[in-house]
Order: structure tokens, then sequence, then C-alpha cells
């Protein structure tokens, strides 16, 4: 029986401000859970916390490439320190965000040990890079594009180790049926799952199946992204971009119950969930819910 360690990352360096002179809010979403009792309800470990820096994009403008690169890059080696400490001792770190951008500090940590794969459940592909877009900026929309190798050095060639994730290797489920990027991901071999889909065949049995792809020999094992904007807007309103026609939670819950129960699952990170948007805390105990109840606990 592994450890669940929990872990914050309260990084908000990803994503654009919600409004000249704010920053966003998915900074407060470990507390938020924390707050719903997660540590203790899934009897975890205490893992503390990795600092971010100071949100700053300074004099940055449109046409300069992913702002805050450099707090992102060293943010990123911070986090793959500790949640590479975690894995190496058998444990299942739950990484609670901020926004996506933290997903690069798993992929980082579980390059440095090998071949792994990714399982992001998102309501997006975040897959934007310099190939598709003139809007480069965000690292929180462009996360799985940094992570296969797409975007500026600085951030794709941490430690040399580009690129942190293979095409083959990733398994996109969740987002919407009316996704763009969905062809661009099909020629590249990066499977994807959206959400008429998921309904259509069945969440608890896709995901066994796609487990069955993830278990192969050639894998040390695989980590979970969630971006809590997979879930519909009518139960989770608080997301800067809450998309229609996303999962229920039911149908989340039954597709994260057969990824997090495998012994390949080496970890968990859970991002955007923003609790300023959110002043009732009905989202936040949600999405609390549903991780907990993923790993079996009440």
């Amino acid at each position: 029986m592994r450890n669940f360690v929990v872990l914050d990352a309260p990084s908000n360096l990803g994503l654009r401000p919600p409004a000249p002179g704010t920053v966003p809010g998915c900074y407060k979403l470990a507390g938020a859970l924390r707050e719903q009792g997660i540590v203790r309800r899934l009897g975890a470990l205490e893992g503390g916390v990795v600092v971010p820096p100071r949100y700053d994009r300074g004099e940055w403008q449109e046409g300069d490439g992913v702002f805050n690169a450099a707090a992102i890059a060293s943010y990123t080696r911070r986090l793959a320190d500790r949640i590479e400490h975690h894995v190496r001792a058998g444990d299942l770190p739950v990484v609670l965000g901020g926004d996506c951008s933290i997903q690069l500090g798993a992929s980082l940590a579980l390059r440095r040990l090998g071949r792994f794969g990714l399982v992001a459940v998102d309501g997006s592909a975040d897959f934007r890079h310099p190939g598709n877009s003139d809007r480069i900026g965000a690292a929180g929309g462009e996360e799985l594009a940094l992570a296969t190798g797409r975007g500026q050095d600085d951030l794709t060639d941490l430690e040399g180790l580009k690129p942190y994730l293979r095409d083959e290797d990733v398994r996109l489920f969740g987002i919407r049926d009316y996704d763009t990027d969905r062809d661009e991901l099909a020629a590249l071999k990066i499977q994807t799952v959206s959400v008429g889909e998921l309904r259509e065949w069945g969440a608890d049995a896709i995901a066994r199946a796609v487990v069955e792809t993830l278990e192969l020999p050639h894998l040390e094992g695989f980590w979970v992204h969630l971006d809590a904007d997979c879930l519909d807007p009518s139960v989770m309103p608080a997301v800067d971009s809450p998309d229609p026609d996303g999962l229920l939670p039911d149908e989340l819950l039954a597709l994260l119950r057969p990824l997090l129960r495998s012994p390949r699952c080496v970890g968990l990170n859970v991002t955007i969930y923003d609790p300023d948007l959110d002043p009732e805390g009905v989202a936040g105990a949600l999405l609390a819910d549903l991780v907990v109840g993923a790993f079996g606990e009440g």
C-alpha cells in the first residue's frame, strides 16, 4: 500500500490576468481543498508546499514568447525535485495547483527517472505552440505542447531532457467535441477522447482500456493531470475558461477511478479551480469529493 502525499504547488504563473491589475486566483486551490479536509480524507502524509515566484509579467508584450518563462522554468525544476523524491520513495504524490503549467514539474521529474506516460483529463488540449498560433504567452494553455518539446528551449529543454513526454505516450480525455486541436493531435498520434465519445463508449470501459495501453513494459508508469475545466460549467463554473458541454461529476468519477487505482499510476495533479469565483465553496467541495472518491475513500 503506497502512501499518499499531498503537496501544494500554488503557482499561477501560467495564466493571463483575469482583469488589469489582478492576478489569477487559482493559487488558492490548494488551500481551498485542504479546507475541505482532503489530507485527512485521503489518509495522506503532509508534503508541504513548493512556494512559487511572484507573478510579474513585467514589460511583456504579445510576441515576446511565454510570459513569466524564467520564473516557470525555475519553479518547474524545484517542483520536479519534490515530485521525484516522492516517486523514488514509492509514494503517490497528490499535487494541488495552481494552473496547468505545474504539469511541467511532474513531467520533468518523471523524465529524469525514465519513460512515463501522461493521462490529461482536461477541457482543452493546452497544445498552443508557435507552429499553430501567433498568440503564445500563457503557459497554462501551452503545457502539453511544451512537455512534448514544442516551444522555446528555456521551457522545453530543461536539463537537456527534451521532450519530457513522447507524443505516443499521451492520452487526453474530456476535450470538447468541437475542439479545433483534434486534427493536429490525431496526426501526431496523440490519442484523444472527447466528451461525446466518452459518453458513447462509457467512461469506466474506456478508462480501463486506456490503462492497459499504459501498463506495457516500455513505460515505467503514468501521471494523471486533472484540470477542473473538464467539468461542465453547471457544476464547475469557477475556472478561467468555463466552456459548455463538459463532463458531469459521475462521468469524471467513473473515468478517474480506473486511472488512479492502477498500480502503474505514479501521481496526480489538480489544477485551475479558482476559489475567487466560488464564494460559497460549492465547486471546491465537489472537486475535493471527486478526488477523494476516485481514490476509493469516503
